[in-house]
């Protein structure tokens, strides 16, 4: 069941993109409701998942694969339609793949990304719940409000001759808040990756070290590398 929440997630995506390219004004009225209901139903499946103990490695490989998607074609899609500069789309895709490349070496170490932050400001700005929180309201916020004002010229000339410059305003800054907490919580995720020397020595060297190291120092190094659980 919430496998097929998060594929009818996935499919109600590109309702939405269909009807930001080809629906008419008035029917665009309803893509930013539509928005609220794909964010919604990215709750819906993980607590779904939690209650019908339906847990896998599949769903949250699946789950999480469908947030970058989405997030990523939205930029993409209001970038190509001109509704936000098309540089705001190249940020957001080029940190996405950086830090999601991150994630799978944290993974493979058997650590997660916001497991993996070390210093108070990482998982300050990585790993608690407020900042994850915020960040993922901003962009809804930023989302559906440029998806709501998208049909407004054609619908009602006059009052966006009047409101333009300030609706406008309200999209870039919006815009722009988004890219700054997107760059900032990208930032420590990379500096501790790179931080860490184990990250630049040659595979199978860490392994003959550690079967070199005297029993007490081989379990410290398990123990930091994540593979010796306590």
């Amino acid at each position: 069941m919430a496998n097929l929440i998060t594929l009818g997630r996935f499919l109600l995506l590109f309702v939405l993109v269909a009807m930001a390219y080809w629906a008419s004004p008035a029917w665009q009225l309803l893509n930013a409701p539509l928005l609220v209901l794909i964010i919604s139903l990215d709750g819906l499946d993980g607590y779904v998942a939690r209650r019908r103990n339906e847990t896998t490695v599949f769903g949250s490989i699946f789950d999480i694969a469908v947030d970058r998607v989405v997030e990523n074609v939205l930029w993409i899609v209001l970038g190509n339609l001109g509704l936000i500069p098309i540089w705001v789309a190249i940020v957001f895709i080029v940190r996405g793949a950086i830090v999601d490349s991150i994630r799978y070496a944290a993974i493979s170490g058997g650590k997660t990304v916001y497991g993996m932050m070390a210093s108070p400001w990482g998982r300050a700005l990585v790993s608690s719940r407020f900042m994850r929180a915020f960040y993922g309201a901003l962009k809804a916020v930023t989302f559906a409000w440029v998806l709501l004002i998208q049909p407004w010229p054609a619908l009602h000339a006059a009052s966006w001759s009047q409101w333009a410059a300030p609706a406008q305003v309200v999209t870039m800054v919006l815009v722009l808040a988004s890219v700054v907490v997107c760059l900032l919580r990208g930032v420590p995720v990379i500096w501790e990756f790179v931080a860490d020397r184990r990250v630049f020595v040659p595979e199978g060297v860490g392994e003959v070290r550690e079967r070199q190291a005297p029993p007490r120092r081989r379990t410290e190094a398990l123990a930091v590398s994540g593979r010796a659980r306590v």
